[in-house]
């Protein structure tokens, strides 16, 4: 595999067929996902898990073979084919030379930033009730041990950023929030706002993107988040798979020292003397490094941002079929529902622009409606009372008023 960097074409619209000069139209990007059956399946989970490209299965071979052929020196190998996965990060955070911290998940990233706040001298931290679990999970047990959680509401997602900002304080060690919620895939507007909150107060900011990029374009000094860290992963829209969870890193940071790191930490400084019990870290992204590592999925990630450039699959166009298509499954379940159903992300955000990568319905029982779907082929998923609908650039209109058809059976 090479190295060449990533393209930016022009954004175009989304469908079936390829347009003129375009990118791939959804029957001829499925020929590059023969492993996974997307044109047999009705694989509405594209907020959650999107299909993998075949190059990703010839690059999980490569990785393999790499072990076999270089052994122990396969990690300077492995070390080129993380870089390139940095890339592929800085150009969907629209951030060239961004320091990119790299991880087998965001948890572990998380872990590792919420390590190097001064938790002892501001001993807050400041959220929404919106936040994944990989969030909400570690904070509440982290208030658990006395640290003290302020949780202010996430929706109206409009607001959000607002209530954040005036939830900081000079005893804030950080504010924790998504830039879109992953119930409904309201888009949080506004950011800078709680940047800026951030800054006047001493505090550090954390924003997961996990549900935004490579779905709707996300770039980071535009939406004024040079400060900020930010962190998310390959398993949804980017079609990585697991094992590639990242932190953006803002810049001039050598100044924090996470407590939970590995010795890659200061693999740097490996052959220099130092004195009993001090612990030394490496520069940039080194300092945020964890341990031995299975290599492997950087080397389907770094495949797979290669495919998505050589498709002309920039974020533009991803977000343009994305809208298309989720708007298709507004309108097709407004039509064939009959009032069963009702998307609380489009009607809360004012509308398709409003929403990221999915369709969140509610309805009466969605657990019960996912499992009877997955009974008649079409696979999707829920949180708590809300039914999520996640197309792909994969599939085609015919599969999705299909669904919407199955569906409609299902609620009826």
């Amino acid at each position: 595999m090479d190295a060449r960097p990533l393209a930016n074409p022009q954004a175009v619209p989304g469908g079936s067929q390829r347009p003129e000069g375009g990118p791939p139209g959804a029957d001829e990007l499925a020929r590059h996902y023969t492993r996974f059956r997307v044109s047999e399946r009705l694989l509405l989970t594209g907020h959650s898990h999107q299909a993998w490209p075949d190059v990703a299965f010839d690059a999980q071979q490569r990785a393999w073979l790499d072990a076999a052929e270089l052994v122990d020196e396969k990690w300077e190998r492995a070390s080129q084919v993380a870089e390139r996965v940095r890339d592929g990060w800085r150009t969907l955070l629209g951030d060239p030379g961004a320091v990119i911290a790299l991880g087998q998940s965001t948890h572990e990233l998380v872990l590792r930033f919420l390590s190097a706040l001064p938790l002892r001298e501001r001993p807050r931290l400041v959220t929404t009730d919106g936040e994944f679990h990989t969030l909400r999970r570690q904070l509440d047990r982290l208030a658990e041990e006395g640290i003290e959680l302020v949780r202010v509401a996430a929706r109206p997602a409009r607001t959000a950023a607002e209530r954040v900002a005036g939830a900081v304080d000079d005893r804030t060690a950080a504010a924790l929030l998504s830039s879109v919620l992953y119930e409904t895939a309201e888009i949080v507007p506004h950011l800078d706002a709680v940047a800026r909150a951030c800054a006047r107060h001493g505090a550090e900011l954390l924003v997961d993107a996990y549900h935004h990029l490579n779905v709707v374009p996300f770039d980071a000094g535009r939406l004024g988040l040079e400060t900020a860290f930010v962190t998310g992963g390959g398993y949804k829209y980017c079609q990585l798979g697991e094992g590639n969870g990242f932190l953006r890193i803002p810049p001039d940071r050598d100044d924090l020292r996470p407590v939970i790191t590995g010795w890659f930490g200061e693999f740097d400084e490996l052959g220099e003397a130092r004195a009993p019990g001090e612990v030394r870290y490496g520069r940039g992204a080194s300092r945020w490094a964890g341990a031995t590592y299975d290599p492997t999925a950087h080397y389907r990630a770094a495949a797979v941002f290669d495919f998505f450039a050589e498709q002309g699959l920039t974020p533009e166009r991803l977000r343009a079929v994305s809208r298309r298509q989720v708007g298709l499954l507004h309108a097709l379940c407004e039509e064939r529902l009959d009032g069963r159903a009702r998307a609380p992300g489009v009607e809360g955000a004012g509308g398709l622009e409003g929403v990221a990568g999915f369709l969140a319905l509610e309805v009466r029982d969605a657990a019960g409606v996912q499992r009877r779907l997955r009974a008649l082929g079409a696979l999707s998923d829920h949180r708590g009372d809300v039914l999520r609908l996640g197309p792909a650039p994969y599939l085609t209109d015919a599969q999705l008023e299909e669904a919407v058809a199955k569906l409609a059976k299902v609620v009826r």
